[in-house]
């Protein structure tokens, strides 16, 4: 025979991060003594606490077991009514089990973070930094950016300028500098600046900045410009004033008046001078027959060296090209698919495919700005490999997890960890979309990927540094 049970009260309501304490009555309907075991089910079971667990009555009498409830204050504790259930089974009847359901109504919170990547940039022209926003909250953000600085000496385009961000999910907003006075020649100068996320209702969110405009020209060109400027004026001043006069003080020496001039003996009579030999000093105009230059190559008609093949682009090739562009940390990655290496991305961009079914086999990542990187992959079939150790690599050199092997299995998932600052990765698992963005503590690894039970292939990521 079945218990009767009964919650006090069937519906309650809980603040995440706090508890709240339910009572579940219970009485024997049978005619001997027997034990009752309860057990939570349902998507809030891993916030229930059952105290007793298991209850000992005798025939006709009731006992009471509290149901406490204590939601994280997490996104996974989702706003507004949520139902559970505790299933009672008899132990001397375990075919009478009984299953009564309440409704836990978990209040919204919201807890928004912005950072910007990087904090400082520089560029003469312009600069490029990202503002992620992250939702911490259990409910939906929803905001508009701006920007602003001391004196309005920068301009702001902001892509995009509003934001809808998930519970749990995080919004990347590329954000382009541009001083609104182009410095030609000097040392280089520092513009704070902040960028604003606007909520209705709350305190506006600020996240400041510098931009280090450097000048167009060095300041030592400008110098060494105005020096030689000077030293030139100044010598063709001195040329004009102290240029030396020239005059010829040669005269003819007059003759006396009636005085003959004595004669002058002319210059003796010789023979010519010889002809010169024409033969010797005129060039032959005929071609030397052996000073003509034979091509190189063996005749074969352009038989040369083959054209070597381009380097591979792999994820160290994007993120040097990245790292000398633009100061601060990066990331760079790209994923193998099907059967071939995809081109790399970087810094919150999507390596895979999504909604295609097509596996990620092996991920090739490549960092800068963080004093390397290091990580393993865990495959769909067996897991994490026995006697395989983490891979590592250096700023700016390539790490493979994974395997582009045709007999392995693809990847499931990941653990990433970073020297310098910290990683965040998203990814989307086969019927089960995005998990959602995860981040680790500075020198902290964490997981990204299905959950291991599940066993689930991985078809794309996302990762920021």
């Amino acid at each position: 025979m079945s218990p009767w049970t009964s919650l006090e009260p069937a519906s309650a309501t809980v603040e995440p991060g706090s508890s709240t304490t339910v009572r579940l009555r219970v009485r024997n309907t049978g005619d001997i003594v027997d034990e009752y075991r309860f057990e939570p089910v349902g998507d809030l079971a891993p916030w229930i606490t059952v105290e007793p667990r298991v209850l000992r009555l005798y025939p006709g009498t009731t006992g009471t077991a509290e149901l406490t409830f204590a939601p994280p204050r997490t996104p996974d504790a989702t706003a507004g009514p949520n139902p559970y259930a505790v299933r009672v089974t008899p132990t001397e009847h375990p075919d009478a089990v009984t299953v009564p359901e309440g409704n836990l109504t978990i209040t919204p919170f919201t807890e928004v973070r912005a950072e910007l990547v990087p904090p400082t940039v520089k560029g003469r022209f312009r600069g490029r930094p990202r503002l992620a926003v992250d939702n911490l909250g259990n409910t939906k953000v929803t905001g508009s950016l701006s920007g602003k600085d001391a004196g309005d000496r920068l301009s702001y385009d902001l892509q995009p300028g509003n934001v809808q961000i998930e519970p749990g999910r995080a919004a990347f907003v590329n954000t382009t500098l541009r001083p609104r006075q182009i410095t030609w020649f000097g040392s280089k100068q520092e513009q704070p600046y902040a960028l604003t996320l606007r909520r209705s209702g709350t305190e506006p969110l600020e996240v400041n900045g510098t931009f280090v405009q450097r000048g167009v020209l060095p300041g030592w060109l400008a110098t060494t410009f105005g020096l030689l400027l000077a030293l030139t004026i100044a010598f063709v001043t001195i040329w004009l004033a102290y240029r030396p006069q020239v005059q010829s003080v040669a005269r003819e020496k007059p003759e006396k008046a009636g005085q003959l001039a004595p004669p002058r003996p002319s210059a003796p009579i010789s023979s010519p001078p010889p002809k010169p030999d024409e033969k010797a000093g005129e060039p032959s105009g005929k071609p030397d027959k052996g000073g003509q230059e034979k091509p190189k190559g063996d005749g074969g008609g352009g038989g040369g060296e083959p054209a070597k093949e381009p380097p591979e682009e792999t994820a160290a090739t994007a993120v040097r090209a990245l790292a000398a562009r633009s100061e601060g940390r990066h990331i760079c990655y790209r994923a193998y698919v099907g059967d071939g290496w995809q081109d790399a991305v970087c810094d919150g961009a999507e390596a895979g495919t999504v909604g295609k079914g097509e596996p990620i086999k092996a991920l090739n990542i490549a960092v800068s700005g963080t004093n390397g990187v290091t990580g393993a992959g865990a495959y769909v079939v067996e897991g994490w490999r026995e006697g395989d150790t983490w891979e590592k690599a250096a700023d700016e050199e390539d790490m493979v997890l994974g395997s582009t092997e045709s007999a392995d299995s693809p990847l499931q998932g990941f653990t990433l960890q970073v020297f310098d600052g910290f990683v965040c990765h998203d990814a989307y698992v086969k019927d089960r979309h995005w998990m959602g963005q995860g981040c680790t503590d500075p020198g902290k690894w964490k997981y990204g990927g299905s959950p291991m039970e599940l066993k689930l292939q991985m078809e794309a990521v996302r990762f920021t540094v």
